[in-house]
C-alpha cells in the first residue's frame, strides 16, 4: 500500500521517479556459455530512451559494446541488445568484469551497474624457486597462475607435505622461519636456515576444475664458506705482491723505460762586436753588453 501511495503522489505532483533495475548484480557463467545480462529502466523515460551499455575489464580499461543504437565493431561477432538487456552467445575469460546500463531520456538518468564472472579452472603455475641458497639470505619463491577465474588461492609443499601457515605449530616445522601468503602465491623466508633444504612445488586451486600443481624443484641451503673467503683474500693479496716485485725487479734490470730528467736551460752569451770611431784621437763603444 506504501509504495502504491507513493507513486500516486508522484503522478499526482508530476515528479519522475527514473531508475535503471536489474535481475542479477552478479552472473557467474563457465567459459563458452551464453550470459544474459539484464537492465530494466521505468516508463519515466519515455517509450524511445537512449540506452548505452559499458564494459571496464579487471585491469580497469573501459569500451563501449552498445552506443548510439548499435553494437559497436569488437564485439559484433558474440553480443547482441534487447529491450531489457545484453546477451553475450559464447562468454571468453576476458568477458570478465563490469557492465553498466546507462539509460537516458526525458531529461532523467539512471545506471545499473553489473558484474560478470566467466569461471575457467587453473592451469599449471608458474613458479620460481632457487635452487641454491645461503643460510641467512632473505629467499623468495613465488607461484602464479595467469588462466583461473576466479583468481586461484595457493598452497605450497615441501618433500610432498603442504607447509602450514604457522609453523610453530607443527614439530616438523619448527625449526623453519617462513610467510606464506594464500592470495599472491609468495613464500618468503626471511633468514633463511639448513632446515629449509628440501622439494619445494607449489598448487593453484580456484573451485573450477581440478587443482593445479607446478614442478618440483630442489632448492639447497648452503652455510657460508668462510674458509673459501679467506682462501680468495690470501690468493688476492698475494697477486698484488707478486706485481708488485715483478716491476721493483724489472725496474732494477732497466726493462722499464726510464724517465728523462729535466734540465736546467743554459744562458748563452755573446760578446758584442764593438766598433771604435777615431774622432780626434778619442775612441768610442757604440754598441751595448748584450746577453
Amino acid at each position: 500500500m506504501f509504495i502504491v501511495f507513493v507513486c500516486l503522489c508522484l503522478q499526482a505532483t508530476g515528479l519522475h521517479a527514473f531508475s535503471a533495475t536489474t535481475s542479477a548484480l552478479h552472473v557467474t557463467v563457465k567459459e563458452n556459455s551464453g550470459a544474459d545480462l539484464k537492465c530494466d529502466y521505468s516508463a519515466d523515460f519515455g517509450s524511445l530512451p537512449r540506452v548505452e551499455w559499458k564494459f571496464q575489464n579487471y585491469k580497469g580499461s573501459q569500451s563501449l559494446i552498445y552506443y548510439d543504437g548499435q553494437i559497436t565493431a569488437p564485439y559484433k561477432v558474440r553480443f547482441s541488445q534487447y529491450p531489457g538487456g545484453l546477451r553475450i552467445e559464447k562468454t571468453v575469460r576476458t568477458d570478465t568484469g563490469d557492465y553498466s546500463c546507462e539509460v537516458s531520456g526525458n531529461g532523467g538518468y539512471a545506471e545499473i551497474t553489473i558484474k560478470l564472472t566467466v569461471l575457467v579452472p587453473p592451469s599449471v603455475p608458474i613458479s620460481r624457486i632457487p635452487t641454491s641458497v645461503t643460510t641467512g639470505q632473505n629467499v623468495l619463491l613465488t607461484c602464479f597462475d595467469k588462466e583461473g577465474s576466479p583468481p586461484c588461492t595457493y598452497k605450497w609443499y615441501k618433500d610432498n607435505t603442504p607447509l602450514p601457515e604457522d609453523p610453530t605449530k607443527f614439530p616438523n616445522f619448527q625449526n623453519m622461519t617462513y610467510k606464506m601468503n594464500a592470495q599472491n602465491g609468495n613464500l618468503e623466508f626471511p633468514s633463511v636456515s639448513k632446515a629449509a633444504t628440501g622439494n619445494y612445488f607449489c598448487e593453484a586451486s580456484n573451485g573450477q576444475g581440478p587443482a593445479q600443481r607446478g614442478q618440483a624443484v630442489l632448492m639447497e641451503v648452503r652455510d657460508v664458506n668462510t674458509g673459501g673467503i679467506v682462501a680468495g683474500i690470501i690468493v688476492a693479496l698475494l697477486a698484488i705482491a707478486l706485481l708488485c716485485f715483478g716491476l721493483w725487479y724489472a725496474n732494477k734490470k732497466g726493462y722499464l723505460p726510464k724517465i728523462p730528467k729535466s734540465q736546467t736551460k743554459k744562458s748563452v752569451y755573446t760578446q758584442p762586436r764593438a766598433e771604435y770611431t777615431d774622432n780626434d784621437g778619442e775612441f768610442r763603444q757604440k754598441s751595448s753588453f748584450v746577453v
